[in-house]
C-alpha cells in the first residue's frame, strides 16, 4: 500500500510541476484512474483501491498528515508549529497526538494550498494569507522569519455557518442580547465588533448580517472573503489584493472602502480594520451609510476607542478630539467579545456618546458576570433619538 502510494504521488506530483493549471477534479480524476491501474495489476481488491484513492487525494488534494483534523467538523484550527502539530476544539487549544510532520510534508501542505488559492510563499515573500473556495483560511510563515520552521495556521469555517440559536445554545450570548442587537441592526446602527484572535467577531458579524432587509445593498470588504452572508441576494463581495512578485497591484481595504461609496451601498461591513482604513469606515459610517458594521482587535470597549483613535492618527495629522468627534458620531455600539475561561462569549455591549468636553463616553447596556458566567442587562439605550429609531424600525 505504500508502495503504490508513493508512486501515485510522484506520478501525479510530477504532472502538477509541468501542469499548475489542472483544476482540483481533474488532479483528482488521475489519481483514480492510477490507483485503479496499479491495484488492477498488483492487487485487484475494490477496497484496497479506494482506501489507495483517499490516501493519495489526502496527500495530494488535501492536508497530508493533518487531514484527518480538517474533516473532522468539531475542529475549528489548526496549528503547524515547525512539526508539531496543535488544534483548537470547543474554544481551547490542544496538543495532537499524531508523529511530528517532517519539513517535506510540511512543504507539501504548503504548496498545495498555494495551488488551491493562486498565492505565491517563498524566501522571498515567507509570509501569506491564503483562503480557499470553502472559506478556509491559511496564514503560512516560512524561514528566516520563522526561526523554528514553517509556521502554518489553518482556520476552519462550519459547512453550515452559525445561526443566532447557535450562539446561545452554546453561552456565546443570552437571548435578550442577541435580540437587542438583531433589533438595533435592522434599526440601522452602527456597531463595532471587538475581541481578540478566535474570539467569534466574525462570526456574529455574519449573524448579525443576515438579518439585513430584503430590499437593501451590502459591500463586503474583507482582506480574506470569509463572510458567509447566504440571506441577502443584493451583495457585492469585495476581497484586498496583495502586491504581486513585482510589487505592483496591490489593493488595500482603504481602496475598497473608497471604491463601495460608488457603488450605491446601504450597508458598508468591513470585515476587520487595522490601520488607517479606520478613517475611511468612520467617514463612511457618517455619511449616510447607516447600518454599516466592522471590527477590530482590542480587549474591551474602552481600548477600542483609544485603539481607533491610534488608527485613525496614524500618518495624519489631525486634532485628537476632532477624531473623537468623527467616533462618536460614526458608532452608535460597540460590541466586545472575550474567552473567559477559555469560552467565547459576548462580555460588554455599550453605546457611544459625547461628553460636553468632547470625550467619548460609553454607557454599558450589558456586561458579562463572572460570578454568575453570564451576560446581564446593566442599562439601558440613553438617547431618545435612538430609542425612537429602534421603536420604528
Amino acid at each position: 500500500m505504500e508502495k503504490l502510494l508513493e508512486r501515485i504521488k510522484k506520478d501525479i506530483s510530477s504532472g502538477l510541476e509541468s501542469a499548475n493549471e489542472l483544476s482540483d477534479e481533474r488532479v483528482s480524476q488521475a489519481i483514480e484512474q492510477k490507483a485503479f491501474e496499479l491495484c488492477e495489476r498488483k492487487i485487484g481488491n475494490l477496497l484496497n483501491t479506494e482506501r489507495l484513492i483517499k490516501a493519495a487525494r489526502d496527500e495530494i488534494l488535501g492536508f497530508g498528515a493533518v487531514q484527518g483534523l480538517f474533516e473532522d467538523d468539531s475542529i475549528t484550527e489548526i496549528m503547524i508549529n515547525a512539526g508539531k502539530v496543535y488544534f483548537e476544539k470547543g474554544g481551547k487549544i490542544f496538543k495532537s497526538q499524531m508523529d511530528m510532520i517532517s519539513p517535506a510534508e510540511c512543504m507539501k501542505i504548503i504548496g498545495t494550498v498555494c495551488r488551491k488559492s493562486g498565492r505565491t510563499v517563498n524566501t522571498a515573500v515567507p509570509i501569506t494569507d491564503a483562503c480557499l473556495e470553502d472559506g478556509t483560511r491559511i496564514n503560512i510563515v516560512l524561514a528566516p522569519v520563522s526561526v523554528n520552521g514553517p509556521a502554518v495556521t489553518i482556520r476552519k469555517f462550519p459547512k453550515i455557518p452559525l445561526s443566532g440559536g447557535d450562539l446561545v445554545k452554546s453561552g456565546f450570548c443570552t437571548g435578550a442580547a442577541l435580540d437587542f442587537l438583531e433589533q438595533l441592526y435592522r434599526a440601522r446602527y452602527n456597531m463595532f465588533i471587538c475581541g481578540g484572535a478566535g474570539t467569534g467577531k466574525t462570526t456574529l458579524l455574519n449573524v448579525l448580517a443576515n438579518c439585513t432587509g430584503s430590499g437593501e445593498r451590502i459591500i463586503t470588504i474583507e482582506d480574506s472573503a470569509e463572510l458567509r452572508i447566504d440571506k441577502v441576494d443584493n451583495i457585492v463581495r469585495l476581497e484586498a489584493r496583495l502586491k504581486n512578485s513585482e510589487g505592483a497591484g496591490e489593493i488595500n481595504i482603504r481602496d475598497l472602502i473608497r471604491a463601495s461609496l460608488r457603488m450605491r451601498p446601504d450597508r458598508i461591513i468591513v470585515g476587520e480594520v487595522r490601520g488607517g482604513e479606520a478613517l475611511d469606515m468612520l467617514q463612511a459610517m457618517n455619511t449616510g451609510h447607516e447600518g454599516s458594521i466592522s471590527t477590530g482587535h482590542a480587549n474591551s470597549c474602552l481600548e477600542l476607542i483609544s485603539r481607533l483613535e491610534t488608527m485613525v492618527l496614524m500618518g495624519k495629522d489631525i486634532p485628537l478630539m476632532a477624531v473623537r468627534k468623527q467616533i462618536t458620531m460614526a458608532i452608535d455600539i460597540v460590541i466586545c467579545i472575550s474567552k473567559p475561561g477559555g469560552e467565547r462569549k459576548i462580555t460588554e455591549i455599550s453605546e457611544l456618546s459625547e461628553a460636553k468636553n468632547g470625550d467619548v463616553v460609553l454607557h454599558e447596556i450589558f456586561r458579562h458576570d463572572y460570578m454568575k458566567n453570564k451576560l446581564v442587562q446593566t442599562g439601558d439605550l440613553i438617547e431618545k433619538e435612538k430609542l425612537r429609531r429602534l421603536l420604528y424600525a
